[in-house]
């Protein structure tokens, strides 16, 4: 089960593409190619979406997407030890990192995807820094050493390069989908999430009747930082 939901957590459509061009090129219809008589040309139309089928990804999202898929092979290639990371720490004390260590294994084999909303507040002298965003708790183990974080010797944090990311003070703000969930900014409800092997919906919003089919809510009381929620979404596998 393992070996199977690592498969899925890479995006192997994309693995034939060496470059952004490449998978511009396979969008192109030998009509298009006829009727344009210009590659470049039918590359552009494809990237604007006017020409080919289906999402097309920019060439940021294409870039991005390889290098996640990269960072997850490199950690399978690596062979990172089975056991989990947090294993045989002491977490007593601090329930947010209890929080994580129950759903990890779960969340290593796909039988569990969780999004972790923080909010953190430091303070150094007299200037305030606030950043929050949601993070992919499944992405984040593969590609980062999670021991870190259980041994209290590094405090997980939202970044640019997570689900979403707000640092209040400079006014940064970016949204990147992950493996597992596509970010949906449009919605009347304000930011969702789309689980990408369900399809099924995340609503965050902590004043909507439910977070969504199969999801749980869970705000964890914690000292570390000003606010923690989870987002626990069960996906169902198709037989």
């Amino acid at each position: 089960m393992e070996d199977e939901y690592e498969r899925e957590g890479v995006d192997t459509s994309l693995e034939d593409f060496e470059s952004y061009e490449s998978y511009l090129n396979s969008h192109i219809s030998e009509i298009d190619r006829y009727y344009l008589e210009d590659e470049d040309l039918a590359r552009q139309l494809v990237e604007l979406g006017i020409q080919g089928k289906g999402e097309i990804l920019t060439r940021d999202e294409f870039e991005k997407r390889k290098r996640d898929n990269e960072a997850a092979k490199k950690a399978k290639q690596e062979n990172v030890p089975k056991k989990l990371a947090s294993a045989d720490k002491d977490l007593t004390g601090k329930p947010f990192l209890q929080a994580l260590a129950k759903r990890e294994e779960q969340v290593r084999n796909g039988r569990l995807t969780t999004i972790i909303f923080i909010r953190d507040l430091q303070f150094k002298g007299n200037k305030k820094r606030e950043i929050s965003g949601y993070i992919d708790y499944n992405h984040r183990l593969k590609t980062e050493n999670f021991e870190e974080y259980f041994n209290g010797t590094k405090l997980l944090l939202p970044t640019p390069q997570d689900l979403s990311y707000y640092y209040w003070d400079g006014q940064k703000t970016s949204i990147n989908e992950s493996p597992n969930f596509r970010v949906d900014t449009y919605s009347e409800s304000g930011l969702q999430f789309k689980n990408k092997r369900d399809r099924k919906i995340i609503n965050v919003d902590p004043d909507a009747e439910s977070p969504g089919d199969n999801t749980q809510r869970i705000e964890i009381p914690t000292h570390e930082y000003a606010q923690v929620v989870l987002y626990d979404h069960y996906t169902r596998r198709k037989n």
